[in-house]
């Protein structure tokens, strides 16, 4: 991913320092006497697991909370960070894991909220920004009609237009495509270069050793280690991270039963939303017992996919025939009458698709579980929610207060574990995933991997879409690629590599295609 910059940057005075800071939610300490600094110029990983405090820092960091004690001290005086706009003022941007973004305005008018400069204005600067940086898109955009990568997209060229000292990343890279990393780190580059600073947290180690010039590891909110980057490897830094060794996932072959789960046959699907991706003669089977993958940049139709195999967007009933579950005719169904057929699902967006933020767990569990005997008589089951709830906890090692904590107090990474363990819970015969481990550390990425290839050998079809090629392999049984709305032929994966798959991810099936339809004729 290219060599790293900057590498003088330790030798100049601090930019930043933290020294003592020390935040607590009630009786959770999040934050418990941190102290680091951070050089013009360097590029500072912050690693640790779901929960271990990293984004409660940036937080604080970035003025959008207060230390409960602690100093701050920015260019070698002391600051109190009131809020964002005092942070911005002072020369920090901060790229958010869960974006800030209004879904009812377009790109431009989202970033014109916090400069002073009309939408009109920063289209074309907004356009040049994204182009340069491989970091495409429209600025007129609506935001509720982009895909998850495309916003991520948009908030990291609304930080770099405010042209800042230091920048907080927290997962940048989470859903871009493959190819769309190493400009991002380019441009990451580039800007340590100029002098400014950056704290990236990301779970991708690789990412971390390629990139970063030190690293400090958290662990259940206090600092473990301060560590050279050059010096260590995966593993170690893995190790130092989550305080054991990491689980590798182990599999046997799948045993694919003969009658297809779910199909999608010659399916041609134009969106409602004009930004949207048009689906285009798409065809798909799955077996029980088998793991498919769907590769692809974002923003290339997964999020229509997504929304026409759960449900969410249902077609006419003269279309019906073009979904099939179980043999059964269901394109013309409902989220909740797929769910009675035996389809669970895990969307892309946890917050506001997969689960309620301001809703306890026990009632974010009821909203797909409550069919299992949680509802009798029209009443709540309090005692079997609160069991269901609990054993989605413990099974996937969800770091929370208990069943009644609110979603939103979990972090991200953790929230998804409880969702997806959420939706296994339920023993579906489909399940569809979406981006299922998104922003989840390197040792619960495994876990929820490893429960994939179970849940698999139960007999249970399973469908991954997902940008992480690594996480495609590792998991699927067969791999197939969206471009463009179209979807590519099935590779096994023992015969798919990164090259083809590449090809794939930027149309060369398409091509394959029209060649071999010219030789035919």
């Amino acid at each position: 991913m290219g060599s790293k910059s900057g590498a003088g940057a330790s030798c100049a005075p601090p930019l930043l320092e933290l020294a003592g800071v020390t935040k607590s939610f009630a009786t959770t300490v999040a934050n418990d006497d941190i102290s680091l600094s951070i050089a013009p110029g360097e590029i500072h990983a912050i690693l640790g697991e779901n929960g271990a405090g990293k984004s409660t820092l940036m937080k604080m960091i970035y003025g959008v909370l207060a230390p409960d004690s602690g100093r701050i001290r920015w260019q070698g005086e002391d600051v109190l960070m009131r809020n964002p706009a005092q942070a911005r003022s002072l020369g920090i941007g901060m790229v958010f894991q869960h974006f800030s973004l209004f879904e009812t305005l377009t790109v431009a008018e989202n970033i014109s909220l916090s400069t002073s400069q009309s939408a009109a204005k920063l289209s074309p600067r907004i356009a040049e920004i994204g182009n340069r940086f491989g970091l495409p898109v429209d600025p007129s955009a609506m935001v509720h009609s982009l895909s998850v990568g495309q916003r991520q997209r948009a908030e990291i060229i609304r930080c770099l237009l405010q042209q800042p000292k230091l920048i907080i990343m927290d997962e940048p890279t989470s859903v871009l495509p493959p190819s769309g990393i190493p400009p991002l780190f380019d441009t990451i580059r580039k800007l340590a270069e100029d002098g400014c600073a950056v704290l990236f947290i990301s779970h991708k180690l690789e990412e971390i050793r390629a990139l970063c010039h030190r690293a400090t590891i958290m662990r259940a909110g206090k600092v473990v280690a301060a560590v050279d980057v050059a010096t260590q490897t995966n593993r170690s830094l893995a190790e130092l991270m989550i305080g054991r060794e990491i689980p590798q996932p182990s599999r046997t072959p799948a045993k694919p039963g003969k009658r297809p789960a779910l199909e999608i046959r010659a399916l041609t699907h134009e969106p409602e939303d004009p930004f949207g991706t048009r689906l285009e003669g798409i065809d798909l089977v799955l077996h029980p017992g088998e793991i498919v993958g769907i590769a692809g940049v974002s923003g290339n139709g997964q999020k229509e996919l997504a929304a026409i195999l759960s449900g969410e967007t249902s077609l006419s009933r003269a279309e019906r025939d073009r979904v099939r579950i179980n043999g059964e005719s269901c394109g013309d169904l409902g989220p909740g009458q797929r769910r009675k057929l035996g389809l669970s699902f895990v969307p892309e967006e946890r917050n506001g698709r997969g689960a309620v933020p301001e809703m306890t767990l026990v009632q974010n569990a009821l909203l797909t579980a409550h069919p299992l005997g949680m509802v009798q008589k029209g009443l709540i089951a309090r005692r079997d929610a609160r069991a269901f709830t609990e054993h989605c906890i413990s099974a996937m090692n969800v770091r929370c207060s208990g069943a009644a904590a609110e979603a939103r107090s979990l972090s991200g990474g953790n929230l998804q574990k409880f969702i997806v363990g959420r939706e296994i819970r339920l023993q579906p015969k489909i399940l569809i995933a979406s981006q299922p481990t998104w922003g989840v550390d390197i040792g619960a990425a495994a876990a929820i991997r490893q429960e994939l290839i179970r849940l698999r050998d139960s007999g249970v079809a399973i469908l991954v879409i997902s940008d992480e090629l690594e996480e495609l392999f590792e998991v699927a049984d067969r791999l197939q690629v969206l471009f463009r709305g179209r979807l590519s032929p099935s590779v096994d994966r023992a015969d798919a590599n990164s090259s083809l798959v590449g090809e794939y991810m930027t149309g060369g099936f398409l091509q394959q295609r029209i060649d071999s339809e010219a030789v035919a004729a």
